[in-house]
């Protein structure tokens, strides 16, 4: 029966969650942001904690919705604090879904989002630094970084996507030494999360959300570096290299669980 009403529950639900990002900010959300820029004493925390329950929303609808979805949220990630994330990247999704989850946060975003009318106001007064470059967005970058300190003291999140852009195989790409230079500046921890199964959500080059077919989205916390292990002569590319192994260790065995679950399905199909 799901099969036969895919296509049309893809188009719908996909309708109804980018009226969401649309109708849903515009009607709910966006008196909320214009009272916090004018009065709040913290905007930026203010427009952050708004981010997160505007996403939180968003996320709310699709599980509330989506036939055969589901979530699995390691309650270790929901309690990360003052700490760098670094996390793999397969969807548009993740972002967004990070925000979801921590109150306090921010993260590198493109430069051309800050052109965007309203959505870059709104990243601006989130303190999300641009991703550098020349002029202006390279001095936001900087001065932000400078301020990572007391953010970070402050119980505030700091979460990287060390690939750069989304990996269309789910395989970990080469990382960007950046955020470890941070970390190892700041003597920040360093949290590593593993995201699973958002690009079947949305899957790479699609426009449609893919729905009625059994899909979990998980997020796990698979391990951390501590200042304590950034003394001595640690290197950013050290730094970089723990982080790195950590993530391969739990994608190879992601990989082995689905090579095991693929044989004992083509044994039972057999029997």
């Amino acid at each position: 029966m799901l099969k036969r009403i895919k296509p049309v529950a893809d188009v719908v639900l996909t309708l109804l969650f980018w009226t969401y990002f649309t109708l849903g900010f515009i009607l709910f959300f966006s008196a909320f942001y214009v009272w916090s820029a004018l009065f709040s004493e913290n905007r930026e925390k203010a427009f952050q904690k708004l981010n997160h329950l505007f996403y939180k929303g968003f996320f709310f609808l699709v599980r509330e919705t989506t036939p055969g979805l589901s979530f699995c949220i390691d309650e270790r990630a929901l309690a990360v604090r003052s700490s760098i994330i670094v996390c793999n990247h397969i969807s548009y999704l993740d972002p967004i879904l990070l925000i979801s989850l921590f109150e306090r946060q921010k993260t590198i975003v493109k430069n051309t989002f800050f052109r965007v009318p309203i959505f870059g106001w709104v990243l601006k007064n989130s303190g999300y630094p641009p991703s550098g470059g020349d002029g202006v967005f390279n001095t936001i970058l900087l001065d932000q970084i400078e301020n990572m300190g007391p953010y970070l003291d402050s119980g505030g999140n700091f979460f990287v996507f060390p690939e750069g852009s989304r990996s269309r195989d789910g395989r970990v790409a080469k990382f960007n030494k950046g955020v470890f230079k941070i970390a190892l500046r700041r003597r920040a921890p360093i949290k590593v999360l593993y995201i699973r199964n958002t690009n079947r959500l949305l899957r790479p080059g699609k426009f449609l959300f893919n729905t009625c077919i059994p899909i979990i989205v998980s997020v796990e916390l698979i391990g951390e570096i501590t200042p304590d292990e950034m003394d001595g002569p640690s290197s950013a590319a050290e730094i970089m290299e723990k982080a790195r192994q950590l993530m391969e260790m739990k994608q190879k065995s992601v990989y082995t669980l689905k090579s095991g679950s693929l044989s004992l399905s083509l044994s039972g199909s057999g029997s």
